[in-house]
């Protein structure tokens, strides 16, 4: 886990951090739109969401563009990300409080949907489901939950053609090839990848109901679930 969060802490990385989810994330942009739509569909032009993993601000960013009445709790455990978060959001900053840490340093809530995007693949499978029954027991009943993730088949077959795609379409999209084979190498070496039925199940054993996939795309999945 060190390895993988000492970049966040990084100002060399974090001032370009915006650069690199939209490449090594097909459909990134799309990605936020469509958890826009899905929050949208059961949460008031008033809505409280809780955004964990909201450093950098991207998502917070897109989601208070697509709704002028949302306000946000944003979570994170990098104090440079969370910094860059605020100079991301601009003029929305005034709707957003950040809070630096994990899940347990979150508001209680209730709130009126939560996102977690492009972070619980960071998390081991008994945290991973921890985090989740906590953002469960945040939530109003019925409420929306949005996660995306790395999370693709886990056999050694499939994780030899998978991850060489992950590397190749970041290279594609304009990532340096060396900085794209060393984010594969700290994949493989640190992050405790799950399959999607893994994923899914760890979703209901938090208490959510109605888990369905919305967002496919080489190694990553996403899912909308209610309280």
């Amino acid at each position: 886990m060190n390895a993988i969060l000492a970049p966040f802490s990084d100002p060399d990385h974090v001032a370009r951090y915006a650069d690199g989810p939209p490449r090594f994330v097909p459909g990134y942009a799309s990605l936020h739109r469509m958890t826009a739509v899905l929050i949208a569909e059961r949460v008031p032009p008033s809505g409280r969401i809780l955004v964990l993993g909201a450093g950098g601000g991207l998502e917070m960013k897109a989601l208070a563009e697509a709704e002028p009445g949302w306000t946000f709790d944003g979570v994170d455990p990098s104090a440079e990300m969370l910094a860059l978060a605020e100079r991301t959001l601009g003029a929305h900053a005034g709707r957003a409080r950040l809070h630096q840490g994990y899940i347990d340093n979150g508001p209680e809530g209730p709130f009126d949907a939560a996102t977690c995007l492009l972070t619980l693949h960071f998390l081991a499978a008994d945290e991973r489901r921890r985090t989740a029954m906590e953002i469960h027991r945040r939530l109003k009943p019925g409420a929306p939950f949005v996660a995306a993730h790395s999370s693709f088949p886990q056999s050694a077959a499939d994780r030899a053609l998978w991850l060489p795609r992950y590397t190749a379409f970041a290279i594609a999209s304009g990532a340096d090839p060396d900085q794209a084979r060393n984010a594969q190498v700290s994949v493989e070496a640190n992050l405790d990848l799950l399959s999607p039925e893994q994923d899914e199940a760890i979703l209901r054993e938090a208490g959510f109901s109605e888990v369905t996939p919305f967002y496919a795309a080489f190694t990553w999945r996403g899912w909308v679930a209610y309280a």
